[in-house]
């Protein structure tokens, strides 16, 4: 009798009690991990608004100090170099008044533009933070996506001119905030445009990627903010 009894209470199964208690645990476990999710997301955000802000002003701040764009800065190196041991390793620019940043160069800082000695003169004149000495695609910032920040010149998205900072690599979901929260929410209209990326690269503010619909989650983007 005491053998059938012990046989019995091994083969007793989980109560309706403890299995409501393991799926209430499992549901607070998932509830947790998509909100922690959604906190890195909008940490993610804020910090892309703060990097065009930042950078923005720190280029004003750099045409107010110095009477010329950040980038287009020069045409003699020694007019740069002898600011000061931060401004040994800039490159000039030819100083035409116009920062010369093709789309197609936005995140690759060629050599043959301004884009990446954009970035270099604001460093070096203290305005972000950053190795001066860095040059083409090395002194393009890193975005908070995994992407780059490169600046472009040249007219995207159905004709939004002037100078723009641009972010590679960006969410769908992030692209709707940062829109939503710097301009109009509309990828195809305003100061802030989107077009179409992919995953893991930095794609150019191509014409041929610009928006023709909403913004989807599915999707990735790369944005630009005129400044």
């Amino acid at each position: 009798m005491k053998i059938g009894k012990i046989q019995k209470a091994k083969q007793r199964g989980f109560t309706l009690i403890e299995i409501a208690i393991v799926l209430v645990i499992i549901g607070l476990l998932l509830g947790g991990v998509l909100q922690g999710q959604q906190l890195i997301e909008n940490s993610r955000v804020k910090s892309a608004i703060n990097d065009f802000t930042d950078i923005a002003t720190g280029a004003f701040s750099y045409q107010d100090r110095y009477g010329r764009l950040p980038g287009d800065d020069g045409p003699n190196l020694t007019d740069l170099t002898g600011r000061g041991d931060a401004w040994a390793d800039v490159v000039q620019g030819d100083a035409d008044g116009v920062i010369d940043a093709a789309a197609a160069d936005t995140f690759t800082g060629a050599a043959a533009g301004e884009s990446g000695d954009f970035f270099q003169h604001v460093r070096a004149a203290g305005f972000i933070g950053g190795d001066a000495a860095l040059t083409e695609d090395q002194a393009l910032p890193q975005n908070p996506f995994g992407g780059l920040i490169g600046v472009t010149t040249d007219a995207i998205n159905d004709g939004l001119n002037g100078t723009k900072l641009c972010m590679s690599n960006v969410t769908g979901a992030a692209a709707i905030a940062l829109d939503t929260q710097l301009d109009d929410g509309d990828g195809a209209s305003g100061r802030f445009r989107g077009t179409l990326g992919a995953a893991g690269e930095n794609t150019a503010p191509d014409d041929t990627n610009a928006l023709t619909a909403p913004y989807s989650e599915d999707d990735i983007y790369t944005v630009c903010y005129r400044i």
